[in-house]
């Protein structure tokens, strides 16, 4: 299982500075990427203009959105910021997106809510074919540049419904999943293979995963605050509840994980503390 750093661009007042010294410690250590999770009322960086700066700074680890909201943005201005990001950095995104549950975020962008999931549909069509190189439409041409990759960009899909796992198989090379604990991963990642037999395809889609660290006391007492204001209720007390408080209990989340089937695993962070990347290097 590859394991992956999540960026600490969501928690409130982290500097630039301090988001891309993050991914350069990334890059010497352990992990297979660096993530950015995604919300658009709230004081949290892009994550695709976000990425874009890393893949300057750092040259050898992959790039992944986890998740880019991607109803918020028109797919054909969506598609060409990822598969310009993607040609830019050598190949190194990783397309997460899903939808949000936050009206207030569909208010602000603005585009529609309550219809956002069959938008959603909609714009995995045509994001997959112009990231594949083809048409924009019936009467434009191809958008942004050549793909890296056949098919453009590695895109992975978030589902928690049985509509939205059928997009996964449908339209994704694999599924990206926030469940936190590996108790509810298997049962995710078999819904994403059946999805994916179901849509007719062959091979295994790629799975990846989440979870929170803090890796004292005090990043934890700090970072359970930060989750609660980044989620509030009813999510915030859950996730601050099963932050792991020891180092045998983090080893044995890791452990958790791969044992589910989990091709990649995100660690993201709840503070913003540099140091935080050393010892999760220790651990890893």
């Amino acid at each position: 299982m590859d394991v992956g750093i999540g960026l600490p661009a969501a928690i409130p007042g982290v500097s630039g500075a301090s988001a891309i010294k993050w991914a350069q410690k990334a890059e010497t250590g352990p992990f297979a990427s660096v993530g950015l999770v995604d919300r658009l009322v709230y004081p949290n960086f892009e994550p695709l203009i976000t990425l874009a700066a890393v893949a300057g700074a750092a040259q050898r680890i992959r790039l992944a959105t986890t998740v880019r909201l991607a109803p918020l943005t028109n797919p054909g201005m969506l598609a060409n910021q990822a598969a310009s990001l993607d040609a830019l950095s050598g190949g190194r995104l990783t397309l997460g997106l899903g939808v949000s549950g936050r009206e207030e975020d569909y208010l602000a962008a603005p585009a529609p809510f309550k219809t956002h999931g069959r938008g959603f549909d909609e714009q995995l069509e045509t994001m997959k074919r112009i990231c594949a190189g083809g048409p924009a439409g019936e009467n434009a041409g191809a958008i942004g540049a050549s793909p890296v990759r056949d098919g453009g960009p590695v895109l992975l899909i978030g589902a928690n419904s049985p509509r939205a796992m059928a997009r996964v198989g449908k339209w994704g090379d694999g599924f990206i999943a926030g469940d936190g604990e590996p108790d509810m991963a298997k049962q995710s990642y078999d819904a994403a293979q059946q999805s994916r037999e179901d849509a007719g395809r062959e091979g295994e889609p790629r799975l990846a995963d989440g979870a929170y660290f803090a890796l004292d006391d005090d990043a934890k007492s700090t970072g359970s605050e930060n989750i609660m204001r980044y989620y509030g209720e009813p999510f915030g007390p859950m996730i601050s509840e099963g932050l792991p408080d020891s180092v045998d209990a983090f080893k044995e989340l890791i452990s958790g994980f791969s044992d589910a089937g989990c091709d990649e695993l995100i660690l993201w962070p709840t503070v913003t503390d540099l140091d935080q990347v050393e010892r999760l290097t220790e651990l890893i």
